[in-house]
């Protein structure tokens, strides 16, 4: 395949989409089996390309269009398990309890924010500030988990609560 430049030039731009949509759309739709779905993943795909801020010479464009479209999905798939979870246990709550439609919107947001917020955590520091947080685990019981001393928990939570406070938690 040829090298593909993908940069400031509009046609550049154009020609990657003419030359690759159909072909990332039927990708997409074989993934999430939902054809509306597969659009508006193939258009942030695109969008993503349009929106880096830096000049890509493309030996296999569909490898980096593929990358893109993975790490969308991953992140729907995410988002969407989030949301599974919190209507599950929403619909455990008696009916008397119930929440307003918007607050429902409003807290599967926050949910979201997060769950983005701690993905951007090291794998044990997440791990780490999730165990204290759901399972009120000790450091100590943390630390054993984790293979590492009590004062590396330590740094984990204090890194994990910088950046929930840097994000406005």
């Amino acid at each position: 395949m040829t090298t593909e430049c993908i940069g400031d030039g509009q046609q550049d731009l154009t020609r990657l989409y003419q030359d690759h949509h159909p072909w990332l759309l039927q990708w997409l739709e074989k993934r999430v089996q939902d054809r509306l779905q597969a659009e508006d993943h193939a258009q942030d795909t695109f969008l993503r390309v349009i929106t880096a801020r830096e000049t890509l010479n493309l030996d296999e464009p569909r490898a980096y269009l593929t990358t893109i479209a993975k790490r969308l999905l991953i992140n729907h798939w995410r988002r969407s398990t989030i949301e599974q979870a919190y209507l599950a246990r929403l619909a455990a709550y008696p009916e008397e309890i119930a929440i307003s439609p918007e607050d429902s919107t409003i807290i599967l947001e926050v949910l979201r924010e997060i769950d983005e917020l701690l993905n951007q955590l090291p794998a044990k520091v997440r791990k780490a500030f999730l165990l204290a947080q759901l399972d009120d685990l000790t450091y100590a019981e943390i630390g054993q988990q984790l293979g590492v001393s009590d004062r590396m928990v330590r740094k984990y939570m204090a890194q994990a609560m910088f950046q929930c406070l840097s994000a406005g938690f």
